[in-house]
């Protein structure tokens, strides 16, 4: 079994993240879900992002690293929307990394380090047409991300020639939620949440495997 460290969107740790991490724990895995926000929650991206803002996203990025220090190494990284960044920092910068699950975010190759580590598997997923993650770059990042990962020379992808196309990839579904894992948030999507869930159940079966 893994121990997963979940970090949450802009609206906080809401009872929609809590029910993803409840999910992951049924399956038997240890899961860390931090409330970076203190307690609060936001029924909006706008006044979520607004407060992110006001604490500042490099403070909240910070402080999703020195809870991961408290924890053991060997975490599956997954990050919501804003809880991207820490996800993402981690995975590439700390050793020990299990994977990586990016939902609705991703942060451009080559800012947190010049490779993504060999041997850690990734998922990407969000909606093809979430404006928040097409027009804000994140698309354009995860693209090159995956990309940069199959490019890699010297074979670094855990000392072969090639990387296992199942174990990196960016899913996009059909529809424009940038919210739609979260069932408590009105973007829900129940039939691409539980894709989402059901391809990081079975990528943490396979890390079992």
């Amino acid at each position: 079994m893994s121990h997963v460290l979940l970090f949450h969107h802009e609206l906080g740790l809401t009872p929609g993240m809590d029910a993803v991490a409840d999910l992951l724990r049924d399956a038997g895995h240890t899961v860390t879900a931090p409330d970076l926000y203190d307690g609060r929650t936001f029924g909006s991206l706008e006044t979520g992002r607004a407060y992110a803002e006001e604490i500042g996203f490099d403070v909240i990025e910070s402080l999703g690293v020195r809870i991961a220090e408290r924890l053991p190494a060997d975490l599956v990284y997954v990050g919501f929307s804003l809880g991207v960044m820490p996800a993402q920092r981690l995975a590439q910068t700390r050793a020990g990394a299990r994977a990586a699950v990016l939902v609705s975010g991703c942060v451009p190759p080559g800012t947190y380090a010049d490779a993504w580590p060999a041997g850690v598997p990734l998922q990407i997923h969000a909606m093809a047409e979430d404006p928040v993650f097409v027009e804000e770059g994140d698309l354009d990042a995860a693209v090159n991300l995956v990309d940069s990962v199959f490019t890699e020379s010297g074979g670094s992808w855990g000392g072969g020639n090639s990387v296992d196309a199942a174990a990196v990839k960016l899913i996009l579904y059909p529809g424009s939620s940038h919210f739609f894992a979260d069932i408590s948030s009105p973007d829900y999507d129940e039939d691409y949440a539980h894709a989402l869930t059901g391809s990081v159940l079975e990528l943490l079966a396979g890390l079992d495997g």
